[in-house]
Order: structure tokens, then sequence, then C-alpha cells
């Protein structure tokens, strides 16, 4: 952005953490594919808090066709609602996304998907 490289958070979602097999390294490579499928361009909106305490860019991030990226994960099953406040410009569409998710039983919300949410792993595998 602007000729700089940012550390990045997405807004609204919590992805499985790399330790929580297959779902961190599937999450990962569904970002990669959702940003190489856009020529490795998106759009970058933030929202009232533009970075977290660890210095990340905290993001929307867009599609040239006006699709949220951070929608497709929850959507396709990739990662859970993750709100803090004030941040919250988008909730309701993507309340909606891991609604969609969970009915359709996709990705985590599927047959062996997460035994535990990506918040509840961080509390029991800290970071050292």
């Amino acid at each position: 952005m602007e000729g700089k490289t940012y550390r990045t958070r997405l807004i609204g979602i919590d992805a499985p953490e790399m330790g929580q097999e297959p779902w961190g390294r599937k999450a990962k490579q569904h970002l990669r594919e959702l940003v190489k499928g856009a020529g490795g361009m998106v759009r970058v909106e933030t929202d009232i808090t533009k970075y977290d305490k660890y210095d990340r860019l905290l993001a929307y991030l867009w599609l040239d066709d006006r699709t949220l990226i951070n929608e497709l994960m929850l959507r396709n099953g990739y990662a859970v609602l993750f709100t803090i406040q004030p941040n919250s410009k988008h909730v309701d569409r993507l309340k909606k996304a891991q609604y969609i998710a969970r009915e359709n039983r996709s990705g985590i919300w599927g047959p062996n998907g997460l035994t535990e949410r990506p918040r509840e792993y961080k509390k029991s595998h800290p970071r050292k």
C-alpha cells in the first residue's frame, strides 16, 4: 500500500492458528488463493481503529468486483466471526456469512472441523 508493506489483520474474523491442523494451513492457503485470484491487488479499507496492539494494520480487503475477502473467509468456512469494537462497519454482513457457513457445514463447521475456536486455542497455547 503506497509502496509500503504492512503486517495486516483482517477485521471481523479469526482464522485457525497454524497449530490447529489442518485448518490453519487450509485457511492461510484459501486467503492466498483469494488474493492471488485478484492478481495480488486488493483494495484496503480501514475502520475506526487502524492498528492493533501488535502494530498490524486492521483492514477489510476488497476484490475489484466489490467482494469482501473477510466475508468470503467466513462464508467458505475458513474463519470465525471475531468483532472487536469499535471496528464493526461490516459486522452484519460478516454475521450473515458465518451463519451461511454453519448452515451449509462448510469448512471448519463441517465433519472433522475445528474442535476449538482460534481464541480458545491461543489461550491454551500461548506464544513463547
